[in-house]
Formats: C-alpha cells, sequence, structure tokens
C-alpha cells in the first residue's frame, strides 16, 4: 500500500520552494500514486534553459519501494533513453531508500543531467557519441532541448496543430502522449 499521508507532505514540501529549485511535483489526473515531475536543464549544460517533465508512478510499497520514474520529455542523454526515457540511476533502483523523497529523486535526475556516466549507459549510441564525439554528442542535447524541452517550442507545435483544425486539449494531450514528437502527434491525431 502507498503511504498516501506521506505523499502529500512530499508534495506540499517539493511545491513549496519551486521558485528557488524550479522542481515541481503535480497529480497527473486525481490520483495521488500518478504525477509529473518538472526539473529545470542544469545550467551550463546543453539542456540549460529546458524543463523537463518526468513521468512518477507510486507503486504498492511506497516509500519502501522506489517510484518508477522515466522522461515525457525527450532528452537526448547516455543514462536516459532516447526512446522510452527510461532513466539508469542506482537510487531509482537497489540504492533506494526510504529516506528519499520525490524532490531528492529529482535533484538526483537532475545532477545526473549535468554529470553523465556513460560507462553505465542507458542509451548505448548516445554514450558511444558521447565518449567518441564529445562535440556532435553536445549540439544533438542542445537540440533536443530546444526541440522538446523549451517552452516555447511546445507552445508553437501546439499552435501548428490547433490550426490544422485539432482540439487544443487533444492536441496537448497527444503531443504529451508522444513526448512532443510532432510528427508522432500529427500522425495520432490523424488516425483518430
Amino acid at each position: 500500500m502507498v503511504d498516501l499521508a506521506r505523499v502529500q507532505k512530499e508534495l506540499h514540501e517539493c511545491n513549496r520552494d519551486v521558485q528557488v529549485s524550479g522542481i515541481n511535483v503535480t497529480l497527473k489526473g486525481d490520483s495521488l500514486t500518478h504525477l509529473i515531475g518538472t526539473i529545470p536543464g542544469p545550467i551550463g549544460t546543453p539542456y540549460e534553459g529546458g524543463t523537463f517533465k518526468i513521468d512518477i508512478t507510486l507503486t504498492d510499497g511506497y516509500p519502501f519501494v522506489p517510484p518508477k520514474m522515466r522522461f515525457a520529455t525527450k532528452v537526448w542523454h547516455p543514462n536516459i533513453s532516447s526512446q522510452s526515457g527510461a532513466i539508469c540511476l542506482d537510487i531509482l533502483k537497489d540504492q533506494w531508500s526510504p529516506a528519499l523523497t520525490l524532490k531528492t529523486a529529482l535533484l538526483s535526475i537532475q545532477a545526473l543531467l549535468s554529470a553523465p556516466e556513460p560507462d553505465d549507459p542507458q542509451d548505448a549510441v548516445v554514450a558511444q557519441q558521447y565518449l567518441k564525439d564529445h562535440q556532435t554528442f553536445v549540439g544533438t542535447a542542445r537540440y533536443w532541448t530546444e526541440t522538446f524541452a523549451k517552452t516555447c517550442a511546445a507552445e508553437e507545435k501546439i499552435q501548428k496543430l490547433v490550426e490544422m483544425g485539432f482540439p487544443e486539449a487533444h492536441v496537448r494531450s497527444t503531443l504529451e502522449a508522444t513526448g512532443w514528437d510532432e510528427n508522432l502527434a500529427l500522425e495520432k491525431l490523424l488516425s483518430s
């Protein structure tokens, strides 16, 4: 069973200093077990200026078992799957402790953006690029940040698809479901 009182306390703590940390956690729907975390891209990295959404699912046993987290925003990073958003981070697996919180997990993910560990990759292609052609890696990571993690880019994508005649709410949900991939979202909108 998920400790819902603790989750409510964590949400309050996390959102209390959002102006300072930039880290925010909100409900996805009306359940305390499915959340969306938001972290800013660290300054001095290719992710700077981006806002990254992380899908959080709390399973039975939380806080004694780690939350399931994955990037909902597409990101180019050796320890994050460029396809699924899966995150390779020890505290989300065997190094989790009930003393950790959603905020500490999100801070750890933000730190991972600053300090990739290409020798323990989630995405081998990105890790190889990071190790063998670092300049191309930085350029690609910056491009992905501009394309998928900047608010103005997201609003532009929404506006484009709305101008094609799709309802805004449907456009937003489809873009979120496809990791803000405009072409994939358009395919889904056309097929629905």
